[in-house]
């Protein structure tokens, strides 16, 4: 079984920041897709952000939902094989727990369903106060 490992987490602040990390195995890191995505209360699980795999970081192709683009950025530290998502202007809106995904390579349909990820992490909380 494989198990990604996400932290971060944390309460703040609208208006505040946090920065979500993912530790990836190797070789799921450099060959998948991989993703954040959301579960908000009464809510379906949303995909937040998305790297593909493409060799060097300059190659690579991001995806961000509507909801948090120019909020929300996917980066990366290739050397710890590490995901993050850097989340600023935070609102309550996005409170929820959020999880690091890996999905299959080649995957040709929609770029967050969450059907085509066979890898999730644990989940961090994320909480955001009026």
């Amino acid at each position: 079984q494989v198990q990604l490992v996400d932290s971060g987490g944390g309460s703040v602040q609208a208006g505040g920041a946090l920065k979500l990390s993912c530790v990836v195995p190797k070789d799921i890191y450099t060959g998948f897709r991989m993703a954040w995505f959301r579960q908000i209360p009464e809510k379906e699980r949303e995909g937040v952000a998305l790297r593909l795999p493409g060799g060097e970081p300059v190659y690579y192709t991001m995806h961000y939902a509507d909801s948090v683009k120019g909020r929300f950025i996917i980066s990366e530290d290739n050397a710890k094989n590490t995901l993050y998502l850097q989340m600023t202007s935070l609102k309550p809106e996005d409170s929820g727990m959020y999880y690091c995904a890996a999905g299959f390579p080649g995957w040709t349909g929609s770029w967050d369903d969450a059907r085509s990820f066979p890898y999730w992490g644990q989940g961090t909380q994320v909480s955001v106060s009026s």
